[in-house]
Parts: C-alpha cells; sequence; structure tokens
C-alpha cells in the first residue's frame, strides 16, 4: 500500500468544490492505448534460462489458472499438465500481461500501482515475479524441466466446485430453458424455500449455475458460451398466508452475475438468513448462449456458529449514477461520476464495480478534509463481474462526512470487443448494451466506540506511529482519536483543581 493519489479540495458555504484535478488518474483508461506489463526476469537475479514448466510455472498455473482450466472447467482448454499447456505459451505470455484490462487472465482486475494494490481477500492474481517468469519461459521456448519437479497434480471433485469449499445448505431454483438462438428475457424465476427453522447468520455465499452444456468439445466452454444465467437480483424474504411477501422483512443478498465470484461478509458482520424465509428473485436476466440449453441456479450458504452474533451493521449504501447516463456512439474515455456522504462511520468491506458493455475501469475515492484519496482501480470486463474483497488490514475505515465519489471509464468504440454495434448512443437501462453504473460493493456501519476500536486494532496490528498514513484510513495516525470519556475528564479537572 505504497501509492497515494492526493488532490486539493476546497470547501465553501456549504458546498463542496471540486477542481479539475480532482478527475485525473494515473492511467489513460482506454484498452488501445492500456501498455502490457512486461518484465525483465535478471531483475529478480533469476537467468532466464532458468525458468521452467516444473519449478516456475506449474506452480503459477495451480494456483491462479486451473479452477477454470481444467477438464470441466470454464475455461476453453485444459491446463493440467505440460503437454496441455505448452502449445499456448504465447497466449499465455500476452493475456497475463494485460493485467487489470478486459481481456486479461486470470480475471482480477485490480491495477497494482494506485490505492490498495494488494490488500485483497482471495486474490489469485499474477505477482511482478509471476509475470516476469511466464515472460522469460515463453520467450525461451517454454521448457519443461525435470518432470520431477513438478508439483502434485490438482484433484477436482466431480460435483459442483464451490470456491469456497462445500457449502451448509445449498437451495436449488427452478429449471430454466432457452433455446439457441432468442431475444434476452427478464423475470421472476420463482419462489425457493429455504427450509431452515431457525435464523442463522451468514460468512458467505455463492451462487453457481448448474446447466447441460457439455464441459467439452463443444466450443461452448467460455464464460459467455456456457451459461444462461446473465444476472440475478434476490432477496430473502417471509411470505404471509397469499404468497406475498411481509413488509419491511426483506433482506437484500449481493447480485449474481455472470463469471462473478463468490462474496464473503465481513467477520464481524454476518447478513441474516432467517427461518422460514424464502429466496425472492427480483430480476432475472437470461440470454441464449448458442445452444439449446436447460439451467437452473444454485446458492450455497456457509454459516456462523449458532451463538454468533454481529458487532456491525449492514450498510445499503447506494453509490451510482442509474438514471442520466449518456454514452455517445464512437467516441471512448468516456467519464462518469457518482457521489454519496457517508452519514456513518463506514468500514468498505467489497468494491465492486458494475458496468455494461462499455465499460473498462472504475476508480473510488474517499474525499476527506482537503484531500482526495484514491482507494482502489479495478478494470471492468462485462463477461467477468468481479466484487473485490479487502483483507481486514485494508479494508477502508472511514469517518463520518466522508464523501465517497465513483468514477467510470467508457469505451464505445469497434476497439471494446464487448460493444456489439459501437454507432449507437447509450442509455440507462437493463440490458447489456445499455448501461449501468453503480458501485455495488459491501459495506457496514460503526458507532464511535467501535470506529476508534477498529482504527486502534489497525493502528497495533500494523504498528503505525502518529506520522504513518494507511490508505483507506484518514484517521489512523492521528495522536487523539476518541474522545475523553466522561470519567476521565473528571479526573483531569479533579488533578486540575489540586494543583
Amino acid at each position: 500500500m505504497n501509492a497515494r493519489h492526493f488532490s486539493s479540495v476546497v470547501f465553501f458555504a456549504g458546498s463542496v468544490l471540486l477542481p479539475a484535478s480532482l478527475f485525473a488518474q494515473a492511467h489513460d483508461a482506454s484498452v488501445e492505448n492500456h501498455e502490457p506489463h512486461y518484465y525483465d526476469i535478471t531483475d529478480w537475479d533469476i537467468e532466464p534460462e532458468a525458468v521452467n514448466y516444473a519449478e516456475h510455472i506449474a506452480p503459477i498455473l495451480q494456483r491462479s489458472c486451473m479452477q477454470c482450466h481444467r477438464p470441466g472447467g470454464g475455461g476453453p482448454m485444459s491446463f493440467t499438465s505440460y503437454e496441455e499447456v505448452r502449445p499456448w505459451a504465447p497466449v499465455i505470455m500476452y493475456r497475463t500481461a494485460i493485467r487489470d484490462r478486459m481481456g486479461a487472465m486470470p480475471p482480477w482486475y485490480v491495477e497494482k500501482d494506485i490505492g490498495i494494490t494488494d490488500g485483497f481477500e482471495s486474490d489469485y492474481s499474477l505477482s511482478d515475479l509471476d509475470l516476469a517468469m511466464i515472460q522469460a519461459w515463453a520467450r525461451n521456448g517454454a521448457p519443461r524441466g525435470n518432470p520431477d519437479d513438478e508439483p502434485p497434480a490438482m484433484v477436482f471433485s466431480s460435483g459442483n466446485d464451490w470456491t469456497l469449499g462445500e457449502p451448509e445448505l445449498v437451495l436449488r431454483s427452478a429449471d430454466q430453458t432457452r433455446p439457441a438462438v432468442g431475444p434476452d428475457w427478464w423475470g421472476d424465476i420463482g419462489l425457493v424455500p429455504t427450509g431452515l427453522t431457525e435464523d442463522r447468520y451468514v460468512k458467505s455465499v455463492e451462487v453457481i449455475e448448474v446447466n447441460d452444456v457439455p464441459s467439452a468439445g463443444t466450443g461452448r466452454e467460455t464464460v459467455g458460451g456456457r451459461y444462461i444465467f446473465h444476472h440475478m437480483i434476490w432477496a430473502t424474504a417471509q411470505m404471509d398466508e397469499n404468497g406475498e411477501r411481509v413488509p419491511g422483512l426483506s433482506i437484500p443478498w449481493p447480485v449474481h452475475e455472470v463469471g462473478r465470484n463468490a462474496d464473503i461478509f465481513d467477520e464481524e458482520a454476518g447478513r441474516l438468513l432467517k427461518a422460514g424465509s424464502w429466496i425472492v428473485s427480483d430480476s432475472v436476466h437470461l440470454h441464449s448462449n448458442g445452444v439449446d440449453t436447460v439451467g437452473h441456479l444454485e446458492v450455497g450458504f456457509r454459516f456462523h456458529d449458532k451463538d454468533y452474533k454481529p458487532k456491525y451493521q449492514n450498510a445499503f449504501i447506494g453509490l451510482g449514477n442509474g438514471v442520466d447516463i449518456s454514452i455517445q456512439g464512437n467516441k471512448k474515455d468516456q467519464e462518469l461520476h457518482a457521489y454519496t456522504v457517508l452519514e456513518q462511520h463506514t468500514k468498505v468491506i467489497t468494491f465492486e464495480p458494475h458496468l455494461h458493455a462499455p465499460g473498462e475501469r472504475m476508480c473510488l475515492e474517499a474525499i476527506w478534509g482537503y484531500t482526495v484519496e484514491t482507494l482502489s482501480c479495478v478494470g471492468y470486463d462485462h463477461n467477468w463481474v468481479r466484487g473485490y474483497p479487502y483483507a481486514e488490514d485494508a479494508a477502508p475505515l472511514l469517518p463520518k462526512g466522508t464523501i465517497l465519489h465513483i468514477v467510470g471509464y467508457m469505451n464505445n468504440t469497434e476497439s471494446n470487443p464487448n460493444v456489439p454495434d459501437p454507432r449507437n448512443w447509450q442509455g440507462s437501462g437493463n440490458r447489456s448494451v445499455t448501461n449501468m453504473f453503480i458501485d455495488l460493493g459491501i459495506r457496514v456501519t460503526m458507532t464511535d466506540e467501535q470506529f476508534y476500536e477498529a482504527m486502534e486494532e489497525r493502528r497495533q496490528s500494523l504498528n503505525l506511529g502518529p506520522n504513518d498514513h494507511v490508505i483507506g484510513c484518514p484517521l489512523c495516525g492521528a495522536p487523539l482519536v476518541a474522545p475523553l470519556a466522561d470519567a476521565d475528564v473528571s479526573a483531569q479537572t479533579a488533578a486540575s483543581d489540586d494543583d
């Protein structure tokens, strides 16, 4: 966490005057102007000829690639052996070097030179050294090395692969059928009972699609070709005797989207799944994928212990613009901006950019006092909608009054492969050829006491002094971070009177 971005901000007469420098970013957002990340392996005192598959490349692929690139996985080719990997060496070198833009592999698009760069949970991205080894290996003819040095083969389950382990509760939607070719469909796919007889707090939730698309040999193994569910907006609700929701008792859950990773809630803010509740699908988007397909969604819950009680309150803070979006045709580097003021102390658990086909990049900024600080910038690919969960010591701790600002970068030109016809103007809407601009990230709110306590824990964990700065925690280095308790004030007053 060593990169910082500040700009001046002037507060006057209750208004916020935002200078032009506020909108300046560290990179050109355009894909076509984005240079791949290439490195020289000798900078790590490693000779290029020494890099081989067995010792260096196979461990990288196992850690960051094989969850998809394996028989039955979401990738279009398998990387489970040297014989499978060797022909793809040049492609692997190029696609990994893209790193933080659409088309990059693995699909983890956090920019590593601005804001919070390496403080994320479930981070399977490649380091600079990883990229340097892949590049040296590919340029040197992709040698195998000694097969005896290869790591043991990974073993995958024959069933559904839950990335966080087998859930304690799995709920299944009704089957949906889509023809090989047809218009997109939006609607309700029916109620799903949870079957719970007691309330439980959820530590993580994951949604996967299960369908009858063959897992190999059809050319349908990619994300767009394998699935028919583009997204599901859903909640859990209590239902009355007429099958209607009981007002005020619905609990929202993270949106499921194609290519999405699992959602991990803050350890101290599990989300409540109530007894007798039902999954309700507020909006489901289905699309055709080129082959007649029958599929359903499975929702997997992992629970806290039964005696678990949350410490923090989940916050449902709207941050985005879905009203007056205007994306011009045949134009790149278009920007969208949205702001919200935090009314309570807030901990940001995840950053989750949501754009549509023209989207290339989104940045999250915090405006506090006279500074603007970039928290994170990530690339965007509409085929891989990701949530980025911050690690405990990196999750932004923002005092009330902080302004959260998101900047979206849009490319509506033929250089963006996700745009079907760049001549078209695009406004707001649910279809992928229309647009949304939202940060769907998870956040929790804190009381004064909880906020001061969290900052103190952060200072102790990171060994911070009064002059140290941590991105996303503007008050962590303050010498006094909490008001004196009444008892302390009385003691100081008495001592002063004695003097």
